[in-house]
């Protein structure tokens, strides 16, 4: 093996251009469509990255499981001079959309700000290297680019995550930028012009409402799209299936892989605490305080993977799924333990000798 290749399986989470790397080659080489400006390849073709399809003899792998209309509104935005906004509750693939759409369109999906309370303008536009700007006063080579302004510069696709988390200033830095396609550097006297290509795919969760609110001037500058939640139990179930496949191949857990049944749990489990109703209607159930969503299920189930690769025989067992469902669902302890103590005794409890040893399992940790 190549010491490129060797390399590469060595980075513990490998960004979309690399981890399907000949997925986006095969479909390059067969486009045939009209390539915009900036892009590597046709709006038809990414659409076909992102739903799954075939190029050639690639099987080219769905990236999101849902509403293709929504991924053909978000990619024919991009072709435009609009940005595109993401919104979702938390779970809805609206970061690993952006990345893949980033990753087909422009061929790399680094340029990325995250906005966190602490995301400053500087973020967004530039900032200094303080000390070539003490010794040799404003030169360009003194500028720190953003990611925002290094991809208007190639013409690129830069992404913002979680924008309604920063200080509404730091969003407003983006109205101009967006309306003029320009960052001014008064310091060095000179602006930077977006060349074409240039877009921002910017997300934000529908549970940060009321943090930092998004301005109407600023949601004017984007198309928005709102990702629901996976519309019914096998859809998402075909989700995280997918998912945890993927995150156990690349951390090579030693474990088989949940079986259909304790996906079907797990799933089941999370939409009813999700909608407070249990899957027949018939019952409402009590939510707990933290998120309950698809990207939880992923991450339970590769925690409880990886516990029993380490600590077990390698096979899932109801124990597991038991630590792992204390761990996703009781995250603030006196509430949400009751919540899912109710859960237990008034749901899980009944349903029979199919769901008994998970019950007990879940039981015995939630003591």
């Amino acid at each position: 093996m190549a010491a490129g290749q060797e390399q590469l399986q060595d980075i513990m989470r490998q960004p979309a251009e690399l981890l399907f790397r000949h997925e986006l080659e095969a479909l390059r080489k067969e486009d045939s469509g009209n390539i915009p400006a900036g892009w590597q390849m046709s709006p038809q073709s990414v659409l076909k990255f992102i739903v799954g399809g075939k190029a050639g003899k690639t099987e080219i792998t769905p990236k999101y499981i849902g509403n293709k209309r929504l991924i053909e509104m978000a990619v024919a935005t991009l072709v435009t001079d609009r940005a595109l906004l993401l919104i979702g509750e938390p779970g809805t693939a609206k970061s690993w959309l952006s990345e893949n759409l980033a990753a087909a369109i422009y061929g790399n999906s680094g340029l990325v700000v995250q906005g966190t309370a602490g995301t400053s303008e500087e973020h967004v536009r530039y900032s200094w290297n303080y000390a070539m700007l003490l010794a040799q006063g404003p030169t360009p080579e003194a500028l720190v680019q953003s990611p925002i302004m290094r991809a208007m510069e190639a013409g690129g696709i830069a992404r913002f995550e979680e924008i309604s988390r920063c200080a509404s200033e730091v969003q407003d830095a983006l109205i101009s930028i967006l309306s003029e396609k320009t960052i001014s550097v008064p310091e060095l006297g000179k602006e930077m012009n977006a060349r074409k290509g240039f877009s921002i795919i910017a997300t934000a969760n529908t549970r940060d409402r009321g943090v930092n609110e998004m301005s109407t001037a600023l949601k004017r500058r984007f198309n928005i799209i709102v990702l629901p939640a996976p519309a019914d139990l096998n859809t998402e179930i075909e989700i995280v299936k997918k998912r945890v496949s993927e995150i156990a191949s690349s951390y090579d857990l030693q474990a088989a892989a949940p079986a259909d049944e304790a996906l079907l749990k797990v799933v089941t489990i999370f939409r009813e605490l999700r909608s407070g109703m249990t899957l027949d209607k018939k019952e409402k159930v009590k939510s707990p305080g933290g998120v309950i969503s698809t990207a939880e299920a992923i991450s339970l189930l590769t925690n409880s993977m990886a516990l029993a690769a380490s600590f077990g025989s390698g096979e899932l067992t109801d124990e597991d799924l038991a630590a792992g469902l204390q761990g996703a669902i009781v995250k603030d302890d006196d509430k949400d333990r009751l919540v899912w103590k109710e859960y237990l005794d008034n749901i899980m409890k009944k349903r029979g000798a199919e769901w008994r040893g998970l019950y007990n399992a879940c039981k015995e940790i939630n003591q």
